[in-house]
């Protein structure tokens, strides 16, 4: 049902188990045969109360390099 369709893993924890929930999802995707977008880093960001995603500079970084990287990417796959 998703093979071949494009998927980006994005995450936001209050502290631990990002990096494993990314992982997880990236893993899904994979079993899935889907087409994985990436960024420069991993696309997660930390935040507890509503509003603090925004100010994780690193993470909205990312998040920016993905949507690059994704545009680009569904253009390839179209």
């Amino acid at each position: 049902m998703l093979k071949g369709k494009v998927g980006a893993s994005v995450v936001s924890a209050r502290r631990a188990g990002s990096t494993f929930t990314y992982s997880a999802i990236n893993f899904f995707f994979g079993i899935a045969e889907m087409i994985i977008c990436s960024s420069n880093y991993w696309n997660l960001t930390l935040s507890r109360d509503p509003g603090d995603v925004q100010k994780d500079a690193e993470g909205i970084q990312t998040f920016q390099t993905l949507g690059k990287n994704m545009a680009k990417l569904l253009k390839q796959v179209r």
